[in-house]
């Protein structure tokens, strides 16, 4: 019998034989999706509710000529619950807003400008704001799961693709809340604050990943976000980070492993090189993205100093949307013996953006299929 997608994700991921390699995406920005349907490659109503696994996400991935989104997880919420009232506070002459979202965090937005917000202020900034406003907005309870979605996946022989259970985020989370500068003020002007700030985070997400797996559902893979670096390396110094991240880490992962989840992957965005050890000490194994496009990171140096400890999903180069078919017959030469090794699924690191042809795309999906399938 033939292994299914699924079986054979899973495989890769263990260093196991497999029959074939899965094509794989990460899903679309929305502008790239609206410049398709003006190309007449989709219509209006295919790409509402297009989210990450849903059924107009499949459906665009097999036009497109991919197997699945690997990005599929079900999870509960770890972040600010009661969410801030978003309100506006200044209209400023050039039409920017400055306003107060959801996290407590002051930003600075413009409607026709589609990136993440300029950050100009936090609401948390010590120890009254954290008792006042942030500390009950971070506490456990059932409302953060959809116990009857929950209830509605299919059992593991059900499915044809992985299905991921979503652990949350461990310090990205505070990044977001705190911003860079306010996670550094917070660690040198209090430090009992940032402990407990950290710590009221971990045990939100192990209750929530602890509360998902006494269910009865079983879940493929165990994932993890955090966005805790950028272009030259991490955020957060990362003996800080061992210290008072890493045990949480493994908390979860070693509940995981209970319910027998031996893959457990994590998406950081930007060089993430001096914080690899401290997850693989901490039960992650799978890095998922792999950020070729900066600075050529790749699965080979990673498998070269960690062996078969570390998988990875990701790194594709998506630049090559924007190209021509040569441009893609390239990359997927590149990545012929990065797959080689093992334990490797490439995969785009973010969304496909706009400026990506929609024939270059299914000549990608035809070419990989022709050399891994």
């Amino acid at each position: 019998m033939a292994m299914t997608l699924r079986e054979n994700s899973l495989a890769i991921l263990r260093y196991e034989n497999y029959e074939k390699l899965p094509i794989v995406n990460f899903g679309y920005w929305g502008e790239t999706l609206q410049k398709w349907v003006q190309e007449g490659h989709l219509t209006q109503d295919e790409i509402q509710n297009a989210g990450d696994g849903s059924e107009n996400d499949r459906r665009i991935g097999r036009k497109l000529g991919f197997d699945f989104n690997w990005y599929s997880c079900f999870g509960g919420s770890c972040g600010i619950q009661p969410p801030f009232e978003q309100k506006v506070l200044e209209v400023r002459e050039d039409g920017s807003k400055i306003m107060v979202d959801s996290n407590g965090v002051i930003v600075k937005v413009k409607d026709d400008i589609v990136s993440i917000p300029s950050e100009i202020d936090h609401m948390l900034k010590d120890r009254e704001s954290w008792e006042r406003d942030f500390k009950h907005r971070l506490q456990y309870s059932e409302s953060r799961i959809n116990l009857d979605a929950l209830a509605k996946i299919p059992r593991p022989e059900e499915r044809e693709t992985p299905l991921g259970i979503h652990c949350g985020s461990l310090f990205g989370e505070i990044r977001n809340i705190l911003g860079v500068e306010g996670t550094s003020y917070v660690y040198c002007d209090d430090e009992e604050l940032y402990d407990e700030i950290i710590d009221t985070v971990g045990e939100l997400c192990y209750k929530v990943v602890k509360r998902i797996l006494e269910s009865g559902v079983q879940f493929d893979f165990g994932h993890f976000w955090e966005d805790i670096c950028f272009k030259n390396g991490p955020l957060v110094i990362p003996s800080v980070f061992a210290e008072k991240v890493g045990p949480h880490y493994k908390k979860i992962t070693e509940l995981l492993r209970e319910y027998a989840i031996d893959i457990v992957s994590l998406d950081c965005d930007g060089q993430i090189d001096a914080l690899i050890p401290i997850w693989l000490e901490n039960g992650v194994n799978t890095m998922f993205p792999i950020e070729v496009g900066t600075w050529g990171a790749s699965i080979a140096p990673w498998r070269e100093k960690y062996g078969n400890a570390i998988r990875g999903v990701g790194g594709m180069n998506k630049t090559v949307f924007a190209q021509d078919y040569a441009a893609v017959d390239r990359e997927v030469e590149r990545l012929k013996p990065l797959v080689a090794l093992g334990g490797y699924i490439p995969c785009m690191d973010h969304r496909i953006p706009p400026d990506a042809k929609w024939e270059n795309v299914q000549y990608y999906c035809e070419q990989m299929r022709k050399a891994f399938q």
